[in-house]
């Protein structure tokens, strides 16, 4: 316990944390760099972050008071590894993160061993063991979706590691992560055949879980199949995609998916609290083209466009919480505003965004959510930067169809310039070979090769002039 308490932060210490301005944490963290931040459209920087004001939300099965802006732990900043081989993980960042997160009420970290290519469960026990254990509620997840860890041995080892990188003797929201991909198969053999079900019921009883769910993505089947043993299981949350284009397109983001109206719905008649993930589809609702950024902007100028999205997922009165991958400090603060309080949509404002959904489907946008579950690609690529590009510049309508479209020459130049900006030449699409190794781990069921190859065809008819 002495030991423990070394590691906690002195008041000192916190009040620093909480005073840092916006401008400052962003710069001290980041060194002014450019290189991820969000547009002007994205980010209001507005306006003072009270610590007190906070939205929280109450579990109906265990009491348990959870702020409404959750913390995904999906996307924590990296910087370049010391021995110049790749990237890992910012540890000084996320502990600044984390430190301000829980500063201004936020008190629900989501991970998983999959996460960060295995290194987000270190990185965020480390930030979160030096805040009393009480201050936070941490979620992680069984995460064995290769077959080689679908043995009950493999299983448990998974789940036993995670305790020891989390630094915790108890998990407060365990899950059966990505249920639905690979359907009833892949269901029995990575939770029911091996027993990891049955095993994961136990550890609730025990203690050592405290609220036992399942995040969902694909199989419709498996989602009413698990809702269908709720009486007998007794969920305490299940985790879901919601967001104001999948509440009635998800089949036209995906086809694969189900939308979050049917899902939420189902969850809300069993009295199961929801906990969201991807409000912004994958950061795509906060970089909109401009014709929707100003659209949004008409309404309410002062707000960011991301805010619509987050009132959007937290308006619903049986959701927990609502994970935001947060990056930057800007992010989080931007996401603090619009919870502390939230300030709930309006009947009409629903209808205002469901109007801008069916808006944003007529851009040909890629589905990728930036979850780098595609990642680490054997060929060297960078997945997720190539088809994150491709979807700005169909924002920002810099893809042309043809070289006789207007503005041919200045769309073909942003395009080319911002390719080699964005993914170093070595990790563009040309390298791809077809392997498929990325398709099955891809939870929005894209065609990655398919994409990238014809992202490619794109790209050497725009340097050729033969478009």
């Amino acid at each position: 316990m002495e030991e423990k308490n070394k590691k906690n932060i002195n008041r000192r210490d916190f009040i620093k944390i909480v005073g840092i301005s916006a401008a400052t944490s962003t710069a001290i963290l980041y060194g002014c760099s450019s290189k991820g931040t969000s547009s002007s459209n994205s980010v209001s920087g507005e306006g003072e972050i009270p610590t007190d004001k906070m939205t929280y939300r109450t579990s109906p099965t265990t009491g348990d008071r959870v702020s409404l802006l959750g913390y995904g732990c999906m996307r924590w900043p990296l910087k370049p590894s010391p021995d110049g081989n790749g990237e890992v993980i910012d540890q000084d960042a996320v502990n600044g993160l984390v430190d301000y997160a829980i500063a201004h009420g936020v008190n629900y970290f989501d991970t998983s061993p999959a996460y960060v290519q295995g290194f987000s469960e270190k990185a965020t026990g480390i930030a979160l063991s030096r805040h009393p254990r009480d201050k936070y509620f941490i979620a992680t997840k069984l995460s064995n979706f290769s077959p080689d860890t679908w043995s009950r041995e493999a299983s448990l080892r998974m789940y036993h590691k995670s305790f020891t990188e989390l630094q915790v003797d108890y998990i407060d929201y365990m899950l059966l992560h990505g249920i639905g991909m690979g359907g009833m198969d892949a269901l029995k053999g990575r939770y029911l055949d091996n027993g990891m079900l049955d095993f994961l019921i136990k550890e609730r009883e025990a203690g050592r879980i405290r609220n036992l769910g399942f995040s969902y993505h694909g199989d419709i089947e498996v989602y009413d199949y698990l809702l269908s043993r709720h009486d007998e299981i007794k969920w305490d949350f299940v985790q879901i995609q919601l967001n104001y284009v999948d509440w009635k397109h998800a089949k036209e983001t995906n086809t694969r998916n189900t939308d979050a109206e049917y899902l939420y719905g189902e969850l809300a008649k069993r009295g199961i609290p929801s906990i969201i993930m991807e409000p912004l589809l994958g950061g795509r609702l906060s970089k909109l083209n401009d014709n929707l950024v100003a659209r949004l902007k008409q309404r309410r100028p002062e707000n960011s466009v991301a805010s619509w999205a987050f009132r959007f997922a937290g308006s619903f009165p049986d959701i927990l919480t609502v994970l935001s991958g947060m990056t930057y400090m800007e992010h989080l603060q931007d996401n603090l505003r619009t919870y502390s309080p939230l300030e709930p949509l309006t009947d009409e404002e629903k209808e205002f965004l469901e109007e801008t959904a069916q808006l944003m489907l007529k851009y040909p946008t890629i589905p990728c959510n930036d979850c780098k579950y595609c990642m680490p690609c054997p060929y060297g690529l960078d997945i997720p930067a190539i088809l994150l590009h491709y979807n700005r510049c169909v924002n920002e309508g810099n893809v042309p169809e043809n070289g006789q479209d207007e503005n041919y020459a200045k769309a073909r130049r942003a395009f080319l310039v911002g390719y080699d900006r964005s993914v170093p030449k070595l990790r563009q699409a040309s390298h791809c070979i077809g392997c498929n190794q990325c398709v099955s781990h891809c939870p929005q069921n894209i065609d990655i090769p398919k994409e990238l190859h014809r992202i490619d065809q794109f790209v050497e008819q725009l340097k050729q002039g033969t478009l």
